[in-house]
């Protein structure tokens, strides 16, 4: 397609455009944690199937995925001593893009005490998508944090690989206002070359990263104690108080299966709707 011919598209293209927004909100009531403010717009949505302590919260997409041009922004705070544990009803899919980004921003503060565990499912990527995405993590110093992000690059099932398109993916986290974790991440045109480096995923089709607050070498110890059961490989680090596990895998099954190992090994109660 042209430039003219994309520019001829544009009103109506960004009028179809998805937005979603999210702001939720919990507290502690004692031992249980209840939503204080839960605010939808667009095709963002989260739900609230289990009562038994923690909290759980599902987020569900109802745009069937993520389209260049679309833009997603989640924020979610827990009050001092609340417990929360948050995942997603389905991988989501980021379709290929005609040139727009996607965006996703996620915005998380957690107060004194508070716990959360972070575990949606994988974001598969379709060839030729284009997404950035921005996670700022703000806890206090005794808060609890266990935070995951998947990948999976291209339909495996369906014969397809991630051969082309764009990742910009921004993570900060500051503990008690002071950065202790920055990562960045840029993945422009030939994909599929920069990975099958071994230096970066080495042909891997599935990555995820996930941070430990606070984590120390005790941690560490415990993930790599586990390391004959990996299907993938999968390494642990700490500093900052931050324990830091990369993992890349040959498919989403194997991800999945090494991720929930490794945080159970590092103390994580998996949300019950991530196992199933």
């Amino acid at each position: 397609m042209t430039a003219s011919a994309t520019e001829s598209l544009s009103p109506a293209f960004h009028a179809n455009r998805a937005r979603g927004r999210l702001d939720l909100t919990v507290v502690a009531a004692g031992d249980v944690t209840r939503v204080q403010r839960w605010r939808e717009e667009g095709s963002l949505r989260v739900r609230f199937p289990a009562h038994s302590p923690p909290l759980q919260a599902i987020l569900l997409n109802n745009a069937g995925g993520i389209a260049g041009g679309d833009r997603f922004d989640l924020t979610v705070r827990l009050e001092e001593n609340a417990r929360l544990s948050v995942t997603s009803a389905a991988a989501e899919k980021i379709y290929r893009s005609l040139g727009p980004l996607a965006q996703i921003d996620v915005r998380i503060a957690l107060a004194r005490g508070a716990e959360l565990v972070w575990l949606p499912h994988e974001t598969i990527l379709f060839d030729q998508s284009r997404l950035a995405r921005s996670i700022e993590i703000d806890l206090e110093p005794d808060a609890r944090l266990w935070f995951a992000e998947s990948l999976v690059l291209g339909r495996s099932a369906m014969g397809e690989a991630l051969n082309t398109g764009v990742l910009a993916d921004r993570w900060r986290v500051r503990r008690g206002g002071r950065l202790v974790y920055a990562d960045g991440v840029r993945l422009d045109g030939d994909i599929a070359a920069t990975l099958a480096q071994k230096a970066s995923a080495g042909g891997a089709a599935a990555l995820a990263t996930a941070l430990i607050v606070p984590g120390n070498d005790d941690i560490v110890a415990a993930v790599r104690a586990r390391e004959a059961e990996f299907r993938g490989e999968v390494g642990a680090s700490a500093w900052n108080g931050v324990a830091s596990l990369r993992l890349v895998a040959r498919n989403g099954a194997a991800l999945r299966h090494d991720l929930a190992i490794a945080l159970a090994a590092a103390g994580c109660v998996l949300p019950r709707a991530w196992l199933n």
